[in-house]
């Protein structure tokens, strides 16, 4: 591999080989054989209405509680509009996932970045932020294998934040578009499934799935959110994408998904494991926690290590990182966020090996 091919940690997207082209292909043509006139036409704010309706039988929902979006961070986007205003408190992880912030901030939220522990955010500062006068419309969550730091929310954490969510009257965003790649463990219940006070917004997306292009995402929550979400959804756009949400929606009955999911959490928990591996290797001074699924690794370089610095050396030696710094309001100086989702195997080693040179020069 020469130095000109750029090896990128920065991407949080599945590698084409482990993406189900084929299978794609073939819920397309089936897509169009059994539905010509709802792929081809307008269609409805709420999104395809079989794969609505699929989506909130995963969830034991009724359909009136889920609207299908161009990828989840129009859902994201969606929410954010109709709850936040302008000086409005809203609470997310640090760190969190770097669109989050940006889109909080451009909104004119008051954003509160509250400290995530190796079991997930840290609901004793939250509650200390609480008890203080703070009054969140709502706490932004990534429960599962965390973007960026690939952490993952305990239930006893999950209880707790929805007790708190209903004593102090705010809504809980559980973003989780990554859930169901998981290398180890048990599946722990979504918050959406805990919640009984509606308390609870949850978004994924089949980005992580099926593959980025298809943009099919989507929010679920009471139906009274979702039905004031579905009329202003009709104003922007009168309805997404009908041809791709109808092609994930062949995909999903057919029983592909199951199957896609399981390529993609194979590959990508070698890749993980791979990476853990060349990091302890090459970049000894590193520390780092193990994600049990999902598509990225946090990593904490040594003190003397300036990632404003090692980004662009990092990448005169063709290899590209996302600095920690994006993903918070302060800090994050000698953090990087790896995502080894879009990388072979055989790229991990030279990649890691090429940063370890970077930070090398940086720190002399």
């Amino acid at each position: 591999m020469t130095a000109e091919q750029l090896i990128s940690f920065a991407r949080g997207a599945p590698s084409l080989d482990i993406i189900d082209v084929e299978g794609l292909k073939a819920a397309a043509a089936r897509a169009f054989d059994a539905d010509p006139a709802g792929v081809t036409a307008y269609g409805t704010s709420v999104g395809y209405v079989p794969l609505r309706k699929w989506i909130a039988e995963k969830h034991s929902v009724s359909p009136d509680q889920v609207i299908v979006t161009n990828g989840s961070l129009q859902a994201d986007a969606f929410l954010f509009n109709h709850l936040v205003q302008p000086g409005d408190d809203v609470v997310v992880e640090k760190p969190t996932y770097d669109r989050t912030l940006l889109s909080l901030q451009n909104l004119g939220a008051k954003v509160h970045q509250v400290t995530l522990r190796s079991d997930g955010i840290d609901v004793d500062e939250l509650r200390t932020l609480l008890e203080s006068g703070v009054r969140p419309k709502l706490a932004h969550i990534i429960p599962n294998y965390q973007n960026p730091a690939g952490i993952t929310l305990s239930v006893e954490k999950r209880r707790a934040l929805l007790s708190l969510a209903v004593e102090y009257g705010f809504t809980i965003f559980e973003d989780d578009p990554y859930v169901d790649i998981r290398f180890r463990g048990d599946a722990l219940p979504s918050m959406l499934s805990m919640d009984s006070e509606n308390a609870v917004v949850h978004a994924s997306s089949f980005t992580k799935t099926v593959c980025p292009g298809v943009r099919v995402g989507y929010l679920v929550g009471p139906a009274a959110l979702i039905d004031a979400i579905a009329k202003k959804a009709t104003s922007l756009y009168i309805s997404p994408g009908m041809v791709s949400e109808a092609i994930v929606h062949q995909f999903c009955v057919s029983g592909d998904i199951e199957r896609s999911i399981a390529k993609v959490s194979s590959a990508l928990s070698e890749r993980a494991q791979v990476l853990a591996e060349s990091l302890r290797k090459h970049i000894p001074g590193a520390t780092f926690t193990e994600p049990d699924g999902g598509y990225f690794l946090w990593v904490d370089l040594p003190g003397d290590v300036d990632v404003d610095k090692l980004f662009p050396a990092a990448m005169k030696k063709g290899v590209a990182v996302v600095k920690g710094s994006d993903f918070l309001l302060e800090g994050g100086r000698s953090s990087l966020r790896l995502a080894y989702s879009a990388v072979t195997v055989d790229q991990i080693d030279e990649g890691v090996r090429r940063l370890a040179e970077a930070i090398e020069e940086v720190r002399a």
